[in-house]
């Protein structure tokens, strides 16, 4: 007997939520993803520099061009030589400013694209990776949200850090060189102090309305899950004349979103206005002090040029700096909740150096099997059977007795709390799941389709078969001859969640799709249920003659489509309650003899 590999634990649905993360630790996790582009930041950085110093030339030169102008009347040569000299380098920086900036953006462009990809194919790659559980606990459309911004927030972090931040800051202490060196050291510190205070209440207010902007991410997030699960429900919705209910709470969420918005809104006007408040002192005192040496002979007129101008020059970042500050505060957070999504438990987990599985005979065996989805609510107690090589066991029972379960743990979906599922010998939980799902086929009870074509939601099955190949499954699971009398044949869309298609074309799509797949193993999860008698009868010949040499676990509750299983096994409240063939269970005279008296008359079993 194979030895047996510890379960993961089950992850609690209500366990406590990770605490938060230092925005540096938020970055650090970033950094890796733009470490693979490294030569690219350092050549971007490179041209930032340029641009920056292209653009603190600008208004030395301005004041050059400023100070030229003080010619003598009558001398044509300073007017026609100087000026335009100037005037030509003037236009040359602002030129090169343009140019090395955009530069920049291009060369740059490929790291800040790549680590956005890099990072929304990780999380989608762990989020298929996330057992069922998770899965069913998740709203769809948060969930998207959170993806979706977090996406977006490698950009917006990029962006402003890379072409704003460090930009700012190097122009900052270029500029607070040039005044504190040609000028005096008043000019430098003015600027710093306006600098402190306007960064030291920008994080302040920034810091005490984040949580403004938090709750209204979340009643974002929860309106638009709202708004998914009703349209993902229309039929629903339409079967109990809901829509008035649905339009309310949708619009309750929409109303806590909106005065969230607004508190947003107001907080943000606070900031703002003090924002202009310390920019508006700081200019006055600047150009106050360079007034005061131009009139005192300490200054030219083009030293006051040159002032105001460094001064708009920083103005105009600066007064960006909060937008900015906001802005990547918001996009931390925002990528914070993608690597969170990121940090999810693997429920069910491969073991390290896991192997693959290796079917030689497709032997299946359940052995003292037992399982809870809650440990409050156990579901399978001590279940035991098995599929010999190419035989066809049946698993019937009332509903709720545990059979669709048996496939869910077939295919490891949930590791079992206790005994062993072995195929060929193999514990399920010592191979690798991606050889394990290859090996099986299901045909579902709830067939979900693509919102794609007939051809693709065949061809899933194995991507990449032939049209040749499609068709040969369609016409296996009878679903041919309907699909070539639609207008559009294999290219007919079958909508959301397949709801163009009727539940019979459904399943019959689904089986054909596994058929496509031809795995050594096949399971029939209430697989005719949708179908008509007439079509049932057809499809349960096809699915008896593909059956043929592979292990198949039936699941039914109608009993005449298993008569012809190899093995019945009958399951009551978690437990097989008989096994044997459909004869020797009807001389039994036991439960699955009572349930097909019951049937044959008619009656529910």
């Amino acid at each position: 007997m194979p030895p047996n590999v510890a379960a993961a634990p089950p992850a609690s649905p209500s366990s406590t939520a990770p605490p938060p993360r230092s925005d540096w630790s938020t970055l650090g996790r970033l950094l890796p993803y733009l470490w693979q582009y490294r030569w690219r930041v350092g050549i971007a950085l490179a041209f930032m520099v340029a641009a920056k110093m292209a653009n603190v030339s600008v208004p030395l030169l301005l004041k050059e061009l400023v100070d030229a102008l003080s010619f003598k009347p009558g001398d044509p040569a300073a007017v026609l030589v100087v000026p335009i000299g100037l005037l030509v380098a003037y236009g040359a920086l602002r030129l090169s400013t343009t140019l090395f900036t955009e530069l920049r953006e291009l060369i740059f462009a490929k790291a800040t694209e790549g680590a956005a990809r890099s990072i929304s194919l990780k999380v989608f790659r762990h989020l298929h990776a996330l057992s069922l559980r998770f899965h069913l606990e998740r709203q769809t459309g948060g969930m998207t949200r959170d993806i979706e911004r977090g996406t977006r927030a490698v950009h917006s972090l990029i962006s402003y850090s890379l072409y704003s931040i460090v930009p700012t800051l190097i122009e900052v202490v270029m500029v607070l060189t040039l005044l504190a060196v040609k000028f005096d050291a008043w000019f430098a510190w003015i600027t710093i102090a306006a600098l402190v205070v306007y960064i030291t209440f920008t994080i302040t207010v920034t810091e005490w309305r984040t949580q403004f902007r938090k709750q209204m991410n979340e009643l974002d997030s929860s309106a638009h899950s709202r708004a998914i699960d009703a349209l993902l429900n229309y039929e629903t919705v339409k079967y109990f004349n809901n829509e008035d209910f649905e339009a309310r709470r949708y619009d309750e969420n929409l109303e806590r979103l909106r005065q969230a918005s607004l508190k947003s809104q107001s907080t943000l006007s606070l900031l703002n206005t003090g924002q202009q408040l310390i920019i508006a002192t700081a200019l006055v005192a600047m150009l106050w002090r360079a007034t005061a040496g131009v009139v005192e002979g300490r200054m030219t007129l083009g030293d006051l040029v040159m002032v105001n101008a460094f001064m708009i020059q920083l103005y105009i970042p600066l007064n960006f700096l909060g937008v900015m500050y906001r802005e990547i505060k918001q996009s931390l957070t925002d990528l914070d909740k993608m690597f969170t999504l990121l940090e999810k438990n693997r429920e069910v987990d491969d073991v390290p150096g896991a192997p693959a599985l290796q079917v030689r005979e497709g032997h299946v065996r359940f052995e003292n099997v037992s399982f809870a989805y809650d440990p409050s609510r156990p579901i399978l107690h001590d279940v035991s059977f098995e599929i010999p090589p190419g035989k066809t066991v049946a698993v019937v029972g009332p509903s709720g007795a545990g059979k669709s379960t048996l496939a869910r743990l077939l295919y490891r979906f949930y590791d079992i709390d206790s005994g062993h599922i072995s195929i060929d010998g193999q514990e399920l939980r010592s191979v690798t799941q991606a050889s394990l799902r290859s090996a099986i086929g299901i045909v579902p009870q709830d067939t979900v389709l693509f919102n794609d074509t007939v051809q693709y939601n065949i061809a899933y099955g194995r991507p990449g078969a032939t049209r040749a190949e499609v068709e040969a499954a369609a016409q296996a699971a009878h679903i041919h001859a309907f699909i070539s009398a639609t207008p559009k044949g294999y290219d007919t869309m079958v909508g959301e969640r397949g709801l163009k298609l009727s539940g019979g074309e459904k399943q019959r799509v689904a089986i054909a799709r596994t058929l496509l797949k031809n795995p050594p193993i096949l399971i029939f999860d209430e697989a005719t249920s949708a179908l008509d008698s007439a079509n049932e009868r057809a499809i349960q010949a096809e699915l008896r003659a593909v059956s043929q040499g592979k292990t198949a676990l039936v699941i039914a509750h109608r009993l005449s489509t298993v008569v012809d299983a190899h093995e019945i096994v009958v399951m009551e409240a978690g437990r097989v309650v008989e096994r044997g063939p459909h004869a020797e269970l009807l001389a039994r005279g036991g439960r699955y003899a009572q349930m097909w008296r019951l049937q044959q008359s008619g009656q529910d079993g």
